[in-house]
């Protein structure tokens, strides 16, 4: 097995590397600051086509796939996690549930605005009774002629006021449960019936917004139903296999910045007059930062392999995303620990990256849940029942 990337992925990671350092780096902390991701620094990512990376060509994307994104994630996610959340509801799962399970005519009509960054896309699946809890969705989709008449409330919804397209997930029919009672659907801002309710204020993340959103008889033509009636929640879940994955890239750049910010701080800072750096406790977590984003990037960057291969990726995915988040809550914490109270200065990098890692631990489905996963997959691989 050759784990080297092949000469147009290391070009591809070079590129993003020098556009991160040019034009994201610079402005992170303002970005965070003033809690807004200016509009300019979109148009540059969608000219840029990071928009569209890893679809295929045909669509106006740039054919990198989950490698490709991944490599995107990690390298933006060092610079700014609100960036890399933008990024992900876009591509990772708003683009991605039309992109798997969306028909050719609604990849021709969706993905080459989504590609080029002209529209932007989320994700609609969480709500207020249903969060980790999927199945359990309460919003409606009726049929009505030609049209479905959507009704009830998404929250958490990155992207959410910003978006143009939205992949909404809706209960078709709640007595068949949801395998079969859920649907998925391609929803345009345009169609009305919309209201972005809420911006949530939150503790880290800032300039990605997160909006409630509510659904009241929002029409939409049936030739926008993704895949089959009634087969959304699979959707959903194929979707967020590939969402998890990017999500644990994401967190590989975070804990790289940690490491990095780490081991300048300790050589720089003295105590008694030698370098932080000389003592034991501090080369310790250096050591088992370094560890921990080595074994995470093996991880991350097989699966990823795995997943543009075509093989199912649910319990890699699973342990990607629980390890990853842990991986890069540490990380951050420790970075704290070694800078000392500089660390925790309002504003400092490692304050925002401490207040940025912390969600990552609850979206895309709670690190409990992905232990749940992780078991029962565990069980089905070893012959026994879930």
């Amino acid at each position: 097995m050759d784990y080297t990337l092949a000469p147009e992925y290391r070009l591809l990671q070079r590129t993003i590397r020098e556009f991160v350092d040019a034009e994201i780096a610079p402005i992170a902390a303002q970005m965070d600051a003033d809690d807004h991701i200016p509009q300019s620094l979109i148009r540059k990512m969608g000219a840029a086509g990071f928009f569209g990376l890893p679809f295929a060509p045909k669509y106006g994307g740039g054919g990198a796939g989950e490698l490709g994104y991944c490599l995107l994630m990690e390298e933006v996610a060092r610079a700014s996690s609100a960036i890399g959340v933008t990024i992900g509801a876009h591509i990772g799962i708003g683009g991605e549930a039309i992109y798997i399970d969306g028909s050719a005519a609604q990849k021709e009509q969706s993905m080459p605005a989504l590609c080029r960054g002209d529209q932007l896309a989320a994700f609609c699946l969480t709500e207020p009774q249903a969060g980790s809890d999927a199945a359990n969705i309460r919003t409606t989709a009726r049929r009505d002629g030609d049209h479905w008449v959507i009704n009830g409330t998404k929250l958490w919804a990155s992207n959410g006021s910003r978006a143009d397209v939205l992949s909404v997930f809706a209960a078709n029919d709640r007595s068949m449960g949801p395998r079969g009672g859920i649907s998925a659907f391609i929803v345009e801002k345009a169609f009305g019936g919309i209201t972005v309710a809420r911006l949530e204020e939150k503790m880290g993340l800032h300039g990605s917004d997160t909006a409630l959103l509510i659904f009241d008889n929002c029409r939409v033509p049936q030739e926008n139903v993704i895949g089959p009636v009634g087969a959304g929640f699979l959707t959903a879940m194929k979707t967020l296999d590939g969402g998890r994955l990017s999500l644990g890239a994401a967190a590989i750049g975070g804990a790289q910045y940690g490491l990095e910010t780490m081991v300048r701080w300790a050589h720089a800072a003295l105590e008694n007059g030698h370098p932080l750096a000389a003592r034991q406790s501090i080369q310790w977590m250096i050591a088992d930062t370094a560890m921990e984003v080595a074994s995470l990037r093996h991880m991350v960057y097989s699966a990823a392999w795995m997943f543009d291969q075509g093989k199912k990726v649910s319990r890699e995915a699973a342990m990607i995303k629980a390890y990853a988040t842990e991986v890069g809550a540490r990380t951050v914490d420790r970075a704290i620990q070694v800078h000392g109270t500089a660390g925790l200065r309002h504003g400092a990098p490692v304050e925002r990256h401490f207040r940025d890692e912390r969600i990552a631990r609850v979206f895309e489905g709670t690190n409990e849940i992905q232990r749940l996963i992780i078991a029962q997959e565990t069980y089905r691989q070893m012959g026994y029942r879930a």
